[in-house]
């Protein structure tokens, strides 16, 4: 499965989902996922999906994607017919008011808790894609920030403001960083690319710390940074394009969220000759 994940391009996160799901299963039964009749595996799928309620939907969801994959690979269709379809997610993402990112910007001491925060905002960016921006990927004199083999294996430009671009050069005489935009240090000292945790950590103590109730993550500002984009009057296809999404109907859910100013419906004759 490792070898099948990394050929196909799939990323890191994507084998440790389906690796730590799948050893749960091979612990559960003590044998490989392989010799399971359909019977047991129903009986399993049904015990998690009874166990686990709200925040494990996640793990039962990769629980069926790791088995199909496996199934996949060794060439085993007949197994994948019993597992049950993954209904979609049909709720609306939380969303910051532009007075709530103003708060949590400001909210810490640092420069760089500031500027990282500030940039998952302004720039839309993933956690993943965050830790990983090297110094070479900023462009200041053109404002934009090169995303490389962001979700998808997808390259991008994303647009740097002036605000941004004062941030990150204040971080470069400060903080001078040598590879990363943004490093922690690993048990030895050295410097290392910051670990989600770290960039987790910051987001959580600036809420705390700013007194904002609702629940903020790394990826709840980006879903803010996609609304305020299209209420600020950007296009759809645009923001698919900045936000690296594959299929504009993931983009598509931020119209439902957005406010925008909506026109009343008229005749294309009553403009054709005005």
């Amino acid at each position: 499965m490792q070898r099948s994940v990394e050929l196909s391009g799939k990323s890191q996160s994507t084998l440790t989902n389906y690796a730590r799901c799948l050893s749960r299963l091979v612990l559960h039964f003590q044998c490989s996922p392989l010799e399971l009749d359909q019977e047991q595996l129903l009986d399993y799928l049904h015990h998690l999906k009874s166990q686990y309620k709200t925040p494990s939907e996640s793990f039962f969801k990769h629980t069926i994607y790791g088995l199909r994959y496996l199934y996949r690979i060794y060439g085993l269709p007949e197994h994948r017919v019993v597992l049950p379809q993954i209904a979609g997610s049909k709720k609306l993402p939380v969303i910051l008011s532009k007075q709530e990112v103003r708060l949590l910007i400001k909210t810490p001491k640092l420069l760089k808790h500031r500027l990282m925060i500030a940039m998952l905002y302004g720039c839309g960016l993933r956690c993943s894609e965050l830790r990983h921006i090297e110094l070479q990927d900023v462009w200041l004199d053109r404002m934009q920030l090169h995303i490389r083999q962001g979700k998808g294996g997808k390259d991008r430009y994303v647009p740097l403001c002036r605000l941004l671009v004062r941030g990150i050069h204040k971080h470069l005489v400060s903080d001078k960083p040598v590879k990363w935009l943004f490093t922690g240090k690993n048990p030895s000292g050295a410097p290392v690319a910051l670990s989600p945790m770290g960039v987790q950590w910051v987001v959580k103590q600036a809420r705390q710390q700013s007194g904002i109730k609702k629940a903020v993550t790394t990826h709840i500002l980006r879903h803010t940074y996609a609304t305020h984009l299209l209420e600020m009057g950007l296009d759809i296809m645009t923001l698919k394009e900045v936000l690296g999404h594959v299929d504009i109907r993931t983009t598509l859910i931020y119209l439902h969220v957005a406010q925008c100013a909506k026109t009343a419906g008229f005749s294309p004759l009553e403009k054709l000759y005005n």
